[in-house]
């Protein structure tokens, strides 16, 4: 009989899951303080594509640890994932592998399977991190998941690579809109104007928390 893989959209959160989040809510409310303005934005109801720059591997955790009631489902790279065993890990922590340079419909359906059953899907548009804390060299595939689902879209900052003893704030923004951007149909033009939203987004966010002039 044939092993049954591990899904990574399920209806109720994993054992796994909520271990993870439960180290990670000691974790980053110790040694690796974070906190997170705008919190109550995190709240909007599900579902919805959560997008965020990218700078440390524990970024997924530490934003999900601010959304303590639902399941969040994370979008990750599938070279995270070298053999079978770390595969069935990152699975059953909510995690859709996705081959970044091909189109991956295996991919495409979870993420629109984690839509259907109303889960937050967590993107980094940049496909890795970067420890400069833009969000400028974006990978085209985030864009068209992110509008193939036509469900909202939240932006969150990190403002620094989370540290020991060293404080991380993350931003939540307000809903990225691109209702136009459907209307005129989902194809390569759409979809850059879409990662230009995404940069112009991110672009006043960083200038809000550094204080920058012209920012409000």
């Amino acid at each position: 009989m044939a092993e049954k893989h591990p899904e990574p959209v399920t209806e109720k959160r994993g054992i796994l899951y909520e271990i993870v989040r439960a180290l990670g809510i000691l974790v980053f409310s110790t040694v690796m303080p974070v906190t997170c303005l705008n919190r109550d934005r995190l709240d909007a109801e599900a579902p919805y594509v959560l997008i965020a720059n990218h700078q440390h591997a524990l970024d997924p955790l530490a934003i999900a640890r601010f959304i303590p009631r639902r399941q969040v489902v994370f979008l990750a790279k599938k070279e995270l994932a070298p053999n079978a065993f770390i595969r069935n890990v990152l699975t059953r922590l909510h995690c859709i592998l996705v081959d970044r340079h091909n189109a991956d419909m295996a991919a495409m359906r979870n993420c629109m399977k984690a839509v259907r059953m109303k889960k937050i899907l967590m993107i980094f548009p940049e496909g890795t991190r970067r420890h400069e804390g833009q969000m400028e060299q974006i990978e085209s595939g985030a864009a068209l998941v992110a509008m193939r689902t036509r469900a909202p879209i939240i932006p969150v900052y990190v403002n620094r690579k989370l540290a020991f003893f060293h404080k991380t704030v993350l931003t939540v923004g307000e809903a990225i809109p691109y209702d136009d951007l459907l209307e005129e149909g989902i194809n390569a033009e759409t979809c850059e104007r879409m990662n230009e939203r995404f940069r112009e987004t991110f672009r006043r966010m960083i200038r809000e928390a550094n204080g920058a002039p012209g920012s409000h």
